[in-house]
């Protein structure tokens, strides 16, 4: 479950834009209004009449992250919870008030965040901010023990389904456990351990709503077709009450670094052989992790990348190859995955990935390749503010993490000027330092993992 900062896969690809080679990128131009109520409660709006609909989004700044040792899960665990009723709403008709309108509801946890949508016709946005107001204001009294123990088995069942028995399914969390120490917010994953669901106690639940589901915690966007000054006093008459919680103590970023590479074999019920390379990496939202975007771009975006064209299309020892940043708040990684074929090995796989960074980290990347990379790049943001509910996600992201919701116009200025200097500068930085390798082998099968020094 790694990977948002702004979930790409909840936004449609469904622009083509042009990428010039003075890199003068394509203007976005999203108007909005901020304010704040007195509880704190951020509020972001943005008008777009072009079809009669309105996006309401919640977005917590509370994710995995703000969990304690031996108490994970609990941000994903409200996610289901906030669902199932609250004071003034039944169990059951969060769902079916809106669906009778024809919504399109859900919401998402990561590490850094929780946020709950809903895209309506116009005239029913005021529901949609009456069931937010009332989850967020008055969640707590519909969260008995039975509601409790009914969602914490829901959740336990979700980890089996998608995680525990899942070809591959564990590979991000034993990734995060070596990569980061035990009491760093990213060592445990989003869905939290199974013995920490067990254990988790109805006040510890209750206390961790009251601490992070607070209206200063939270940004309210609405964007679409609807009239600010009726929005307006409906964010007042239906928010303004909420009392402010206390002020939050965030997890901070710290030095991170393997004192040397670290390699884990592990042995599931998979066909086919994959190797995960994996380093510590910049933060989300900075000039490097943008720089990193774009190594990962040239490694393995098309069937020309360094990646991709020697392991998959010339000796095609190989099912996939993939590079990727995921950016997260306080850290990042940066990782290498590739899906060997049938009677192939993981040190195959591994001595290519290694002579590819060999070349990259002594010769560097050309102009063109960054052009590429970075027109790919554009395309995916202006496709990811292509529809009301996208640009809603995104200003509460970029409100949430880097305090300025008009980063939206601007999160292309970190990719400016990037040259194949800059490039090579910031790959030697993080790819030359110890990594951690994760060979996942078919079962009685450990001869086809990554050999260490081969």
């Amino acid at each position: 479950m790694r990977g948002v900062r702004i979930p790409m896969k909840f936004l449609p690809y469904i622009c083509v834009v042009m990428f010039m080679s003075n890199q003068a990128f394509s203007q976005i131009n999203i108007k909005f209004d901020q304010y704040w109520l007195k509880n704190g409660l951020t509020v972001v709006l943005h008008e777009d009449h072009s079809a009669p609909v309105a996006a309401a989004v919640v977005m917590y700044h509370v994710g995995s992250k703000n969990e304690k040792v031996k108490r994970t899960g609990f941000a994903h665990l409200f996610e289901h919870v906030m669902f199932k009723g609250s004071e003034h709403v039944a169990d059951g008709d969060h769902f079916k008030l809106l669906q009778e309108v024809g919504a399109n509801i859900n919401g998402f946890t990561t590490e850094d965040g929780t946020t709950y949508f809903e895209v309506v016709p116009s005239n029913f946005l005021e529901l949609a901010l009456y069931l937010e107001s009332d989850r967020m204001g008055f969640l707590l009294p519909a969260v008995t023990q039975s509601k409790l123990d009914n969602q914490r088995e829901v959740v336990k069942n979700e980890r089996r389904q998608r995680v525990d028995n899942v070809p591959y399914g564990t590979a991000d969390e034993k990734i995060a456990q070596v990569l980061f120490p035990e009491t760093h917010p990213y060592h445990w994953p989003v869905i939290g351990y199974m013995e920490d669901l067990n254990a988790a106690a109805l006040e510890d639940v209750h206390q961790f709503f009251r601490t992070y589901y607070a209206p200063n915690n939270a940004t309210l966007v609405i964007a679409g077709d609807f009239n600010p000054g009726e929005a307006k006093e409906w964010v007042e008459k239906y928010f303004g009450a909420i009392p402010a919680g206390q002020k939050i103590d965030r997890p901070q970023a710290v030095e991170l670094g393997l004192p040397a590479e670290h390699a884990v074999t592990y042995e599931d019920k998979v066909q086919l052989p994959r190797l995960y390379v994996t380093w510590h990496s910049p933060a989300t939202n900075t000039r490097e992790d943008a720089v990193m975007k774009v190594v990962a771009e040239i490694l393995s975006s098309g069937k020309n990348s360094r990646l991709y064209k020697p392991l998959v299309y010339e000796r095609q020892v190989a099912q996939s190859a993939n590079a990727a940043q995921g950016d997260m708040e306080i850290a990042g990684l940066f990782q290498i995955t590739v899906t060997a074929k049938p009677g192939r090995n993981l040190t195959e796989m591994k001595t290519v990935v290694d002579s590819v960074l060999a070349d990259l980290l002594a010769h560097g990347v050309t102009e063109k390749e960054i052009e590429k990379a970075l027109t790919s790049t554009e395309v995916r943001v202006v496709n990811g503010v292509a529809t009301v509910l996208g640009k809603a996600i995104s200003m509460a992201t970029f409100k949430s993490f880097t305090g300025d919701p008009n980063n939206i116009n601007t999160q292309m200025e970190l990719y400016k000027g990037i040259t194949p200097a800059e490039v090579l500068a910031v790959a030697k930085k993080y790819l030359t330092k110890p990594r951690m390798i994760l060979s996942i082998v078919p079962l009685g099968k450990p001869e086809l993992a990554a050999k260490k020094g081969e």
